[in-house]
């Protein structure tokens, strides 16, 4: 085993990364996979049909169900809850769970629900306590019940200004057509 597995975890799969670290009080069915260098926190439930990409972070309280696809470099922060199934009764089951995509580098805000069949793009933000009823564009910053989009965020999580520049790490953003990408010049530099 080259994980760190808490002596309280119930942990039934064997598709796990190295240095990944599961701790107490979390169970893994047997068909998830889970990337290398993750952290699962206390109180945490993965079904079967969950992939997790590699350096996921996954704070305490948070289920992830069938249909759950996290890339790598992602944080779900703590009691956030996803579904599965937009017209659930208990005992019948879709042929085929929605759904859901987190990309690269996404952050979720403690005890915001994701609805199934959503994406969440790459290096966007969704604040604490947001219910995500439509899929998120790249790096755009989403809050609220409904979460609206309240802007567009940096690499490095910061809220951009209304030029499209990061005032923490300098890093200068172009719009075009509806999709932020880094600003480079003439000569190729950012």
């Amino acid at each position: 085993m080259n994980y760190f597995k808490h002596q309280l975890a119930l942990v039934e799969t064997e598709n796990i990364g190295a240095d990944t670290r599961i701790w107490a009080f979390t169970h893994i069915l047997s068909g998830a996979i889970i990337g290398k260098n993750c952290n699962i926190n206390d109180h945490t439930f993965i079904e079967n049909d969950v992939v997790l990409g590699d350096n996921v972070t996954v704070k305490s309280g948070v289920y992830i169900w069938d249909g759950v696809r996290v890339s790598d470099n992602v944080f779900i922060g703590p009691n956030v809850t996803f579904t599965n199934d937009l017209n659930p009764r208990s005992k019948q089951y879709p042929v085929e769970f929605e759904k859901t995509i987190i990309n690269e580098f996404a952050s979720i805000g403690a005890n915001s629900t994701i609805i199934a069949g959503n994406s969440i793009g790459k290096y966007a933000m969704v604040g604490a306590g947001s219910v995500v009823t439509k899929s998120i564009p790249d790096y755009t910053l989403w809050y609220g019940n409904p979460a609206q989009m309240m802007g567009y965020v940096c690499k490095c999580g910061q809220k951009l200004d209304t030029a499209y520049n990061c005032a923490s790490c300098l890093t200068k953003y172009v719009l075009i057509n509806d999709q932020l990408s880094e600003s480079y010049n003439e000569n190729g530099d950012i």
